[in-house]
């Protein structure tokens, strides 16, 4: 069916998105090739040769559109960002907005959770970013089977409230992944609902402390503060499981505040 998309998966989880009737496209680590006659009459869980590599074709969802994602700015990876959505609250419906929007990395996530009823206002000053996040997203809107409204706003999160409010009257949550988020706190927090709350994603400790501080000026409360480290574990040669040999440290520190005192779990 032409302008359905199937994903490329490689025994290691590398995956490659492709559109019937593309016609000729170059795609990275695959080399050049006409989609339609690479892909003849597959369907997905059929298997397929492309160059020397055997690839699985699935139908794609999250995980393969985040492997396949263009990027130019360095993403939140899925251990942060399922931590500030779960944490925060954010589900079917929430309405979002994400202070720097950069290559999608964390809309994506946020888009898959908040579904067709939610509403998701992005952010972005650089039109580079803008450009390869909106290509990104766009290409989301057509795997996943619902979408939110989604807005993006190429713009300073520090001029751009009014364009915000005239687009909701109130926010779910807030989520800012910017160089300076203590700019922006005081006058984004006024947006958030009772009970709403914000979250920066810091990668320096300088940025914590002054997000930290910024937060409680604007009368939020600190409901959690710190960093998720990601262990991964592999099969040992000679059997049974160990830790592996590259763990995922510190990518930044999180910080996530709300306009109410909540109980600590």
């Amino acid at each position: 069916m032409s302008g359905e998309w199937l994903a490329l998966v490689e025994s290691d989880g590398r995956a490659y998105l492709l559109q019937r009737g593309a016609g000729e496209v170059r795609v990275r680590g695959l080399g050049r090739f006409n989609v339609d006659d690479a892909l003849g009459d597959v369907v997905p869980g059929d298997s397929l040769v492309i160059g020397q590599k055997t690839l699985r074709v699935v139908n794609p969802g999250l995980p393969e559109a985040r492997r396949a994602m263009k990027r130019r700015a360095q993403v939140i990876l899925a251990k942060d960002a399922g931590y500030l959505i779960s944490r925060m609250g954010i589900g079917v419906g929430s309405k979002v907005l994400e202070g720097g929007h950069g290559s999608a990395g964390l809309a994506m996530h946020l888009a898959s959770v908040i579904g067709g009823s939610g509403k998701l206002i992005s952010v972005e000053n650089r039109p580079e970013h803008a450009s390869v996040g909106r290509e990104n997203m766009e290409t989301l809107r057509e795997i996943l089977p619902e979408f939110p409204e989604w807005h993006l706003l190429e713009s300073d999160l520090t001029s751009c409230t009014e364009e915000v409010s005239a687009l909701t009257e109130h926010l779910d949550a807030v989520i800012l992944d910017l160089a300076e988020p203590w700019n922006v706190v005081g006058d984004i927090s006024k947006l958030l609902r009772p009970g709403g709350r914000l979250g920066c994603y810091c990668p320096t400790s300088i940025q914590l402390e002054k997000s930290w501080e910024a937060c409680e000026s604007a009368g939020l409360h600190i409901e959690w503060a710190g960093e998720v480290i990601e262990r991964r574990w592999s099969k040992a040669s000679r059997g049974g499981v160990r830790p592996g040999n590259q763990p995922v440290g510190h990518t930044a520190f999180l910080l996530i505040a709300a306009e109410q005192l909540v109980a600590e779990e």
